[in-house]
């Protein structure tokens, strides 16, 4: 049996996030959605995805092939359902679909609805608002019947919900999981003076410097360093910030950089609820929430000091500087701030990118240019504005 992770509406709504992956690639928790369902059912995956991303994200066939929505993370109750799901049956929650067994060439020809609430990713708030749950899930699942490895006695463990991987290193930090499990991904590095509250992830080669004050729900994911003040965010992996300033309820897409001293805000000064760039109605959303910091795509980058106001998108390979609070939506490949922006080239963002990947051992290759090209082109007519 394959399971292919089909992208629906929510690639549309997701945006800028979802320029760069298909739905089922975005990590939350500690796993991606992908790699939950893997875990879960104990099998490959693939992706049904835009036809520009085929190529990174390609599609597997076989014998039997389940199709599962990309932007559903799974537990018990989805697992035991889809389970039971015969050829030619798809699972439903009103018209949402959840999975079936078919292809995509047919229909399938039986509905079975689903009446259970389940955790589903529709807007890029989602992922930080939900990464408490999701987390707590990973959790249990990598570690399930497994015994933590040791970590120098020079810290100080809060609680019983710790689990650190071969490899992991902290030296001299606290590390208080009576608010939620704290997990230590394989060869990571928790530098001296941090404290740490969970519910907390560090996945594999990632560091916390010297004096981090991380509060939960947040997860660092692989090949990232991180520092300073964070709360309730998700970088998603190979992003950088490194230094002091405050991040909070915020996702961090991949290659990012934060410089130092940089700062988001998280909370509306008159306590209002936050609205964010919708690129799919191109104006402000409401999102219901009260605390909402900063949406930042892959490849993007802001310089020291930057301020972010509330609830502020930034899409793919926009580099923002300058004194003063940029806008709250800064377009893809966009280049500036509060001063004003113009274009990004792509010609240059291929230069940096091509010195920035082999610090990371990844090659910038034909495949992830040509999903920058076709990044460039899809996004311009945000940029129509400079």
């Amino acid at each position: 049996m394959a399971i292919i992770l089909f992208d629906d509406n929510a690639h549309q709504t997701l945006l800028p996030l979802t320029y760069t992956r298909p739905v089922a690639d975005l990590r939350i928790g500690i796993l991606t959605i992908a790699e939950k369902w893997a875990k879960y059912l104990g099998t490959e995956f693939s992706f049904y995805t835009q036809p520009y991303l085929q190529a990174k994200f390609p599609q597997k066939t076989a014998v039997d092939d389940l199709f599962i929505n990309g932007s559903v993370c799974p537990d018990d109750g989805l697992l035991e359902a889809i389970g039971l799901l015969k050829k030619g049956e798809a699972l439903k929650q009103g018209d949402f679909l959840i999975a079936a067994k078919a292809t995509m060439d047919a229909a399938f020809t039986n509905v079975v609805n689903y009446e259970s609430f389940f955790i589903c990713i529709k807007y890029p708030e989602d992922i930080f608002s939900k990464n408490d749950i999701e987390l707590r899930k990973d959790f249990k699942l990598l570690t399930k019947g497994r015994t933590s490895a040791a970590i120098s006695a020079t810290n100080t463990i809060i609680g019983n919900d710790f689990f650190a991987e071969e490899g992991a290193v902290a030296e001299c930090s606290t590390f208080n999981t009576t608010k939620g499990p704290i997990y230590l991904g394989k060869d990571t590095d928790v530098w001296e003076g941090t404290h740490i509250r969970g519910a907390f992830a560090l996945c594999e080669h990632s560091q916390v410097k010297m004096g981090a004050k991380i509060y939960g729900a947040t997860t660092i994911g692989p090949y990232s360093r991180v520092g300073g003040e964070i709360n309730n965010s998700v970088i998603w992996g190979y992003s950088s910030k490194g230094h002091d300033g405050f991040l909070g309820n915020s996702v961090l897409g991949e290659w990012c950089n934060i410089g130092a001293d940089s700062n988001n805000s998280n909370l509306k000064n008159n306590y209002a609820e936050v609205k964010l760039w919708d690129y799919t109605t191109q104006r402000f959303r409401k999102t219901g929430l009260q605390f909402c910091g900063l949406i930042m795509a892959d490849h993007a980058k802001c310089g020291i000091n930057t301020m972010f106001n509330t609830g502020t998108v930034v899409g793919v390979s926009a580099n923002v500087f300058g004194a003063g609070f940029p806008r709250n939506f800064v377009p893809d490949f966009a280049w500036g701030g509060a001063q004003g922006f113009e274009v990004y080239s792509i010609k240059k963002m291929f230069e940096t990118t091509a010195m920035v990947y082999p610090r990371r051992d990844r090659e910038f290759n034909e495949i992830e240019q040509e999903i920058m090209k076709k990044v460039f082109e899809l996004s311009e007519t945000y940029r129509s504005v400079f």
